[in-house]
């Protein structure tokens, strides 16, 4: 009588044409919509100065890449500085606001009505007070980026489980710890949700400041290169923005999933 083993099976892995497909969809997008552009400018024949087509484009960023590069230094240093004063402000006046439920009915609908002031009314005023140097772009990007940040850690510290706190307290656990072991790491998942929509918000923010008053950066870029019916390198330059939305967008998900591995688990 023989015995005979059962099968074994291999566990189940990603496998690394899965992850592959996962990017084919927005490359195909891009692709079409790059397609598109062109059939555009061919079929309907538009003018240069009024629709560039991608080949024109792309020679505007070949020919003009020591300036597009260097522009785009200057929007990238004025994103990064807005971007982490919003969160070194931010994140502990969060913690402050949620520290007292009083505090939080005061402060909260005060924050909300800032936030429903248009950015855009208040960089003509930052150019007043401060001038045409990087400093108004770093607070214009620190405006746009703060809210985001202070609501939803806000959101992610006033949603912490009450009974994950009851067994703090159970356990003598002082403030701190109960900050540092129970109610921060339960509000990381709603703060990087703030933080992922802010970084992209961060970068609109220095393109506006760079409208209204700056001599560089890729804002800048777009406004001389309109006035001087370079289209092309118009376009060049809002194509830069938007692939630096979204590297920034993908660093900072990179990061999510450091701190929250099972954010990424589908």
């Amino acid at each position: 009588m023989t015995v005979t083993e059962p099968r074994r099976t291999r566990p189940d892995k990603p496998r690394a044409d899965a992850r592959w497909l996962q990017h084919l969809p927005p490359v195909l997008g891009v692709v079409a919509a790059v397609a598109l552009w062109w059939a555009i400018t061919v079929v309907f024949e538009v003018e240069s100065f009024i629709l560039p087509s991608p080949v024109q484009v792309g020679q505007a960023m070949v020919e003009q890449a020591d300036y597009l590069w260097d522009n785009t230094l200057v929007t990238l240093a004025e994103t990064l500085l807005g971007f982490l004063l919003a969160i070194a402000v931010g994140v502990p006046l969060a913690l402050i606001v949620t520290a007292s439920r009083m505090l939080e009915r005061t402060v909260y609908p005060l924050l909300l009505m800032l936030n429903a002031v248009p950015k855009v009314a208040v960089a003509p005023l930052l150019v007043v007070w401060m001038g045409f140097g990087q400093f108004p772009k770093v607070f214009l990007v620190f405006l746009v980026c703060f809210f985001p940040i202070v609501i939803s850690t806000a959101a992610g510290l006033s949603s912490t489980p009450a009974d994950l706190v009851e067994l703090g307290r159970s356990l003598k656990t002082n403030w701190w710890q109960t900050f540092r072991m129970i109610r921060m790491p339960a509000a990381i998942p709603q703060l990087f949700v703030g933080l992922k929509l802010a970084i992209t918000l961060a970068v609109i923010g220095a393109v506006i400041a760079e409208f209204v008053g700056a001599t560089e950066g890729l804002g800048y870029a777009i406004v001389a290169s309109g006035a001087s019916a370079d289209t092309a390198l118009a376009f060049a330059a809002m194509i830069l923005l938007g692939v630096l939305s979204v590297v920034l967008f993908y660093l900072l998900a990179a990061v999510e999933r450091f701190f929250v591995p099972w954010a990424d688990r589908s």
